[in-house]
């Protein structure tokens, strides 16, 4: 019984830690929250040529 009510606290606190990245990456403006180099595209408002995301036909779009 203890140990279920361990791993449905451990399984909120990880959904509610995600919920909030999630958040907070768009108020930020990424786009693409996964991608690993998304800041170089949300934070100009040209598509980055350095940029090697993926997201730089989006912009364009």
């Amino acid at each position: 019984m203890i140990a279920n009510v361990i791993v449905l606290l451990i399984i909120l606190v990880l959904f509610v830690g995600a919920i909030t990245y999630i958040v907070r990456a768009k108020k930020r403006g990424v786009k693409c929250i996964g991608c690993s180099q998304s800041g170089c595209c949300t934070s100009q408002k040209e598509a980055s040529s350095e940029c090697s995301c993926g997201c730089q036909s989006e912009q364009n779009n």
